[in-house]
């Protein structure tokens, strides 16, 4: 079977014995002030110049989302945080809350020109704010760690198509994981990067992964993400190391165009 990568920064195609039948659908967008009541905390970030991404409150002053959203496309030059602004629960042309933004930071084994798993499993950024949000509506998710295959997940993302409101997709599935990485039989489309992968744990909403990139199982669209444990508690102490913007970036190992994983999968780069 074939999976076939259109990753939101990096593209590929993974040859997986995943089965189709997990793959599902099912967007409801959410137009209304009711609609979304509870997913104020997720929200666009604007890219001056570039576009956006979606991202997600996880503290008063804090946003989660992909790594690749802090590139210039196709380079290692970061997007200098005076482009960034988040506006949370952006729906209809209006958000709950604007924030500029005082510093960002992606993981530092992130490579913006990798290519493949290990690419995803470090695409993970933290945002912080200039001032925090202290709003009755906007309130920050907590942050669970890995989730196992099968367990039942939901997406709240933008994307190109549906822009102006959050969409929800509240049943889908951890279909694969391998070293960081997770494969979702959730639908996501270019925007949607950067977007929280949740789960129910104990009647609390928590983020489990964050999308970086989007792909097709037999047809179906999939999203990839990434085992949040290890690369946020990285991020975090980052934030607290105020040199952390002059970090050399970590060693990663950069999967090549036909180069083979542990699993035999083999990652093929393809035009977007």
């Amino acid at each position: 079977m074939r999976l076939t990568f259109h990753a939101l920064a990096i593209t590929c195609v993974l040859v997986s014995g995943i089965s189709s039948a997990q793959a599902e659908s099912g967007l409801v967008t959410l137009r209304t002030g009711d609609d979304a009541r509870g997913w104020e905390g997720v929200g666009r970030l604007e890219i001056a110049d570039k576009g956006f991404c979606t991202a997600t409150l996880i503290a008063p002053d804090l946003v989660l989302t992909a790594a690749h959203c802090l590139f210039e496309r196709d380079s290692d030059v970061r997007v200098a945080p005076e482009r960034l602004e988040f506006r949370a629960g952006w729906r209809n042309g209006r958000a709950g809350a604007y924030r500029s933004v005082r510093r960002a930071v992606p993981h530092p084994s992130y490579v913006n020109d990798g290519t493949g798993a290990e690419a995803s499993r470090w695409d993970l950024a933290l945002v912080e704010l200039s001032q925090p949000i202290r709003s009755s509506e906007v309130h920050p998710f907590g942050v669970a760690g890995a989730v196992p295959v099968g367990a039942q997940v939901g997406v709240v993302s933008y994307a190109r198509d549906r822009a102006e409101a959050p969409s929800l997709q509240d049943l889908c599935h951890v279909v694969a994981t391998e070293a960081g990485v997770m494969v979702l039989s959730c639908d996501v489309d270019f925007g949607s990067s950067g977007a929280p992968v949740f789960q129910v744990i104990g009647g609390i909403t928590q983020v489990v992964s964050v999308v970086s990139a989007k792909a097709e199982l037999d047809g179906a669209r999939v999203a990839v993400g990434m085992d949040l444990t290890e690369p946020l508690a990285d991020l975090r102490a980052l934030l607290e190391d105020s040199s952390f913007a002059a970090a050399p970036p970590g060693a990663v190992r950069v999967i090549r165009p036909g180069e083979r994983i542990e699993t035999g999968a083999r990652f093929v780069s393809v035009g977007e």
